[in-house]
């Protein structure tokens, strides 16, 4: 890619994106007409997005499996695995309980003023695609081959735990073997770097595709329950650096610049998966170590999805409020608590939270087509979710390995150029 800053095309690409969006719904107003440029326009971002899919099984199968034959033992997995799901059940209990009490304090559905569905419509999600039962059996892989092709991270993550672990306990004799998937990963990453330079381009056809396609009005329609969900997910990111901030002292400041880049590009594109590849490069260059890294930052994927739980609270209750259902406090801890453990299958679940959603309502006996409130704006939504899933994910890397003992106070190599306003990435 050369020198650039990321971040300053990510952005330019996304204002372009909403004038020139702006620009065709106003000359195209017809729904039919407008959908269907939207829809060429939006083949742009489907090929970047694809491009992406294609190196995550790889990128992480590599990573991965470098990190943990380098920790070597059992013992180590264990405690570093142990701290980072200490951490992500913590982050997630809290994520929840924001979006609850935020919910709850600003009330987005009351009064919504908006037509209400009809209690028995359909909202098009299948709560069927998620069940805590088939999440269980869904983590081991029947085919390491099949997990690969599917880009499911969590069962790739899996077999890769198992493949490093036996890598590591065959000593050196898989010396060799490890080199190889070592050499493997810095290829991929390569790779990484031309399909990032697509990003700028990318992010300016999904925004202008989805103004288009709904016009600014949809933000005005539902400007309440957008301004609370992010202001929610402000108070969020506060807490989450505020603990940040507790636990790395300074090194916070430091990686947040890190983290800009990876932000905004999983806010623009709304995906994480789109910021993996940036996330790796970027927390390395904190510095964490690799095998921190690879090991902490897919398990985080699985199961460290901070905006994701904070909305699965925060549209259950909205939905209860449009339709005048009062929940009482106690039934709403109860339903926090059931979420906790329920919403850790939302990785590899196509439109995770709008199924987990889904699943609480029916769960609670609240209407479903409740959804179909949320689905016109559940694009601009997941733009904030994915953001604050990247901003998570994150900070739980730089705590474990804080925790592990390292030096995060070390001096950032010298690919990495922070004039305090922007972190500019070079090959």
């Amino acid at each position: 890619m050369g020198k650039h800053r990321l971040t300053t095309f990510i952005v330019i690409g996304m204002i372009l994106g909403i004038l020139v969006g702006y620009a065709n719904h106003t000359l195209w107003p017809d729904p039919e007409t407008a959908a269907g440029i939207a829809d060429h326009i939006s083949l742009i971002t489907t090929i970047f997005l694809r491009l992406i899919k294609m190196i995550i099984g790889p990128l992480v199968f590599t990573t991965l499996v470098t990190g943990v034959a380098h920790m070597g033992d059992m013992k180590t997995i264990g405690r570093v695995g142990g701290k980072a799901m200490l951490w992500f059940i913590s982050a997630s209990l809290v994520s929840l309980a924001i979006g609850m009490i935020m919910v709850n304090l600003l009330q987005p559905g009351a009064n919504l003023g908006l037509p209400l569905p009809a209690v028995n419509a359909e909202s098009g999600v299948k709560t069927a695609a998620f069940n805590l039962g088939d999440f269980i059996n869904h983590m081991v892989p029947q085919s390491a081959v099949g997990a690969m092709a599917e880009n499911e991270i969590l069962q790739i993550v899996v077999f890769s735990i198992f493949f490093g672990l036996a890598a590591a306990h065959c000593g050196p004799r898989a010396r060799k073997l490890v080199e190889l998937v070592e050499e493997a990963s810095h290829v991929v990453l390569k790779i990484t770097g031309y399909v990032m330079g697509l990003a700028p381009i990318a992010v300016f056809a999904a925004m202008a595709a989805t103004i288009t396609e709904h016009g600014p009005g949809i933000l005005i329609t539902y400007g309440r329950y957008v301004l609370s969900f992010y202001f929610s997910l402000g108070i969020l990111w506060l807490v989450m650096v505020f603990v940040g901030f507790l636990l790395l002292g300074r090194t916070i400041r430091r990686l947040v610049a890190l983290l800009r880049a990876p932000f905004v590009l999983a806010f623009t594109t709304a995906s994480s998966e789109a910021a993996y590849p940036v996330m790796i490069r970027q927390m390395m260059r904190l510095p964490v170590s690799e095998k921190v890294v690879s090991f902490v930052l897919p398990l985080g994927y699985s199961f460290n999805l901070d905006g994701s739980m904070m909305y699965a609270t925060f549209a259950t209750l909205f939905i209860a409020q449009a339709y005048g259902i009062d929940i009482p406090i106690g039934q709403q801890i109860v339903m926090l608590l059931v979420l906790m453990i329920t919403s850790k299958g939302m990785a590899g679940v196509p439109r995770a939270s709008l199924v987990v959603v889904a699943a609480t309502l029916q769960m609670w006996d609240l209407p479903t087509a409740g959804l179909l409130l949320v689905l016109g704006v559940d694009q601009f939504l997941d733009m904030g979710r994915s953001a604050t899933n990247v901003v998570g994910n994150g900070i739980a890397t730089a705590v474990v390995a804080r925790w592990e003992g390292e030096d995060l106070e070390a001096a950032v190599p010298d690919d990495v150029v922070d004039d305090g306003e922007d972190v500019v990435l070079t090959d």
